[in-house]
């Protein structure tokens, strides 16, 4: 409840006599008292992740540093022509070479890690780098994620969510005590948990070409509290 205002008054002189001028004379009126609703909302709001980067390695032994450079190169390139015609650019690509030396040969792996975005493409680059290349070449299993845009977006929806929930639950209070709501007051976000069921992502057991892997799922609920106005029923209208 508003506190109470205190207006003090003090007659003139000339118009009050000597117990008058000892006492002054207040005046206390309260404020209009404000007709609001304020409820809370609850949303909880779930997606799969959007991306997934796979490791394609591959290992080469030869006689000497330029023999194995070369062989690796060969299959670096045509695994490299095959990403990029599954639509991924060279920023989502990254290659890593090692060199080894054992006695008189010399070995070198190299590593590419590939991230998606459209899982459809990786699972046939998969099948087409299995298929082609010979048992030099190892495909991953493919680790899923959330992008950092996605985790962002959920958030969001999450939010916006609870706040129509909480705007749904004041319109049926306003409508059960035969008013009309007015304009929204006040937003607070009062609580927001976030949580990921990451162990979908690491089931090395999966294979692309039998069982298709489970997606990780991120998950965010937010509560809000909403005050909300009545509509003024003595305005006249227009």
């Amino acid at each position: 409840m508003n506190a109470p205002v205190r207006i003090f008054a003090a007659l003139p002189a000339a118009e009050t006599d000597d117990k008058d001028k000892q006492q002054g004379l207040e005046l206390t009126c309260l404020n209009k008292p404000v007709r609001e609703v304020q409820v809370t909302g609850v949303a909880e709001v779930s997606c799969p992740a959007d991306r997934a980067w796979l490791l394609v390695s591959v290992t080469s032994t030869k006689d000497s540093i330029n023999e194995v450079t070369n062989s690796i190169s060969r299959r670096l390139e045509y695994i490299s022509q095959t990403i990029r015609q599954h639509g991924v650019s060279e920023e989502d690509t990254t290659v890593r070479r090692t060199l080894r030396r054992h006695a008189e040969t010399y070995t070198m792996d190299a590593e590419i890690v590939v991230t998606f975005s459209e899982f459809k493409k990786m699972e046939h680059m998969c099948c087409v780098l299995l298929e082609k290349l010979d048992k030099s070449v190892q495909v991953g299993t493919p680790r899923f994620f959330h992008s950092a845009a996605c985790l962002s977006e959920l958030r969001l929806r999450a939010s916006v969510s609870a706040v129509e929930n909480a705007q749904q639950k004041a319109s049926q209070i306003a409508e059960m005590l035969g008013e009309s709501l007015g304009a929204t007051l006040l937003v607070r976000e009062e609580e927001t948990k976030e949580w990921r069921n990451e162990e979908e992502a690491t089931d090395g057991e999966r294979s692309l070409t039998h069982v298709p892997p489970l997606l990780p799922t991120a998950t965010v609920t937010s509560q809000v509290s909403v005050s909300f106005s009545f509509k003024d029923k003595s305005r006249k209208k227009l």
